[in-house]
């Protein structure tokens, strides 16, 4: 069997930088304090990372600010030599640290392209043959002979973009470059992250939107402090990233170099979980927040409050869960996340208004009632309370519960929704003839009424 080669491995990889306490700036200063030293303090900015990408595979890089992921990428891209380990690449890379590295401000955008397509590894032919379908994308074709220190920095950012997909690699370091321009062009740009991710070419991308994470990734490394925090799903990378964000005691401990504690059974708990505390193996559930309230319970349940074990399709259904509350909590934020089998979000719901005060023993009880429309799989939910909606959790249990959606009709669908199908012959004449309707549900009279084609 041949063994597939990963498009970049990163073995051990260190590197420091010697900032100095006092910087002398004149010779002046030079001269009046020649024996002066100020000294020097030691930034480690990656400390002993591992991690593997395989070929194909679009890998997300995050961290706070400062955790090393712009140095990562520039040790990769051989910018920046490193102190220690190795770096093995498979295959041709360009990198954009940068978007716009190399444009002349006293230049055309005609020039500018030609000059940063050849930066970024295309011949000069190639930059002119692909000048048309640059400024296409861009959308400048009124400025294409406009000097780029005339542009607005949107403008600039639309036209390095565009330069910069057109290049030709088997493995793209790409560095915060998805939000750019306006909506219309954000969505031209995701729209485009989805070819690159269907070409089947490696992509390593730096971002702190976990949005753009769980979207394009396959898999994610979480940096802190220059070292591996976590390596994974997603999912599970969004998720300590939030924490890490928000946890105090989680950055102390990443901070010390330890991360997710690992127990004899694989079984992966977060930092800031007490070793004392059920996560629910089954579903690879993981559990975050500082437990100050806590989800006791979690399920699906039909109108008369009994709990499902399989959810019928097409009829309403509640998802709910109870929160037991530990201190005083003060409009308390509730949401929960509904996943398939695929670990696809099929639906979000939250406590909109504000929720009034939790005592300490008090619980609460947040139910969602929806109709059922989910395609035959098996979904998990994930239920959370926070302190505010942007604010940190107080308890996030993923994949908590499970619940079975059973029907009759196999389909590809993720959803299953009410239909009839209508099937009309429009004569030479005029004439409108119904040859045949279909429909998933009988009680549906959508087709009887409705206006015939002119």
């Amino acid at each position: 069997m041949t063994k597939v080669v990963p498009a970049i491995v990163v073995d051990g990889v260190s590197k420091s930088f010697e900032l100095p306490r006092e910087q002398v700036h004149t010779l002046k200063e030079r001269a009046l304090h020649p024996f002066r030293s100020s000294g020097n303090d030691t930034l480690h900015a990656l400390r002993d990372v591992s991690f593997d990408v395989k070929q194909g595979e679009f890998f997300g890089i995050v961290g706070r600010n400062g955790s090393g992921k712009s140095t990562m990428l520039k040790c990769l891209a051989n910018i920046y030599g490193t102190d220690a380990g190795r770096i093995y690449v498979q295959g041709r890379l360009s990198a954009f640290i940068e978007l716009g590295v190399g444009f002349n401000p006293d230049l055309p955008a005609r020039d500018n392209v030609a000059i940063n397509a050849t930066m970024l590894g295309l011949s000069p032919k190639e930059g002119r043959n692909r000048f048309d379908a640059i400024i296409d994308f861009a959308e400048l074709h009124d400025f294409v002979d406009l000097k780029l220190k005339n542009y607005s920095s949107g403008m600039l950012v639309r036209l390095a973009f565009a330069v910069m997909i057109q290049v030709d690699a088997d493995i793209l370091l790409i560095d915060e470059v998805l939000a750019v321009g306006d909506l219309a062009f954000q969505q031209k740009c995701y729209d485009q992250f989805e070819v690159i991710r269907r070409s089947g070419k490696t992509v390593l991308l730096v971002t702190h939107s976990m949005s753009a994470v769980q979207r394009f990734c396959d898999r994610a490394v979480l940096l802190e402090h220059g070292r591996v925090t976590e390596i994974g799903t997603p999912s599970l990378v969004s998720n300590r990233y939030t924490e890490l964000n928000f946890s105090e005691e989680a950055r102390a401990i990443a901070a010390a170099g330890t991360s997710a504690i690992e127990s004899e059974g694989g079984e992966h708990r977060p930092a800031n979980v007490p070793a004392d505390t059920t996560i629910v193996p089954d579903f690879g559930g993981s559990r975050y927040g500082d437990q100050k309230a806590e989800i006791v319970d979690a399920g699906f349940e039909d109108l008369e409050n009994n709990r499902l074990e399989v959810m019928p399709l097409g009829g309403t259904c509640a998802a709910v869960f109870r929160v037991l509350f530990h201190e005083r909590i003060e409009d308390p934020f509730f949401e929960l996340k509904i996943l398939n089998g695929s670990d696809n979000v099929m639906f979000v719901a939250t406590s909109s208004e504000p929720t009034g005060v939790f005592e300490a023993g008090e619980q609460g009880h947040f139910r969602v009632y929806f109709e059922n429309v989910l395609a035959s799989d098996r979904y998990h939910m994930s239920p959370a309370v926070r302190r505010a909606p942007e604010g940190p959790w107080l308890d996030y249990r993923e994949r908590f519960c499970d619940v079975m959606v059973a029907g009759m009709r196999e389909t590809e669908a993720l959803i299953s929704v009410r239909s009839q199908v209508a099937m009309l012959r429009l004569k030479v004449d005029g004439e409108v003839e119904m040859i045949a309707t279909t429909g998933t549900d009988d009680d549906l009279d959508m087709v009887e009424g409705a206006e015939s084609p002119a």
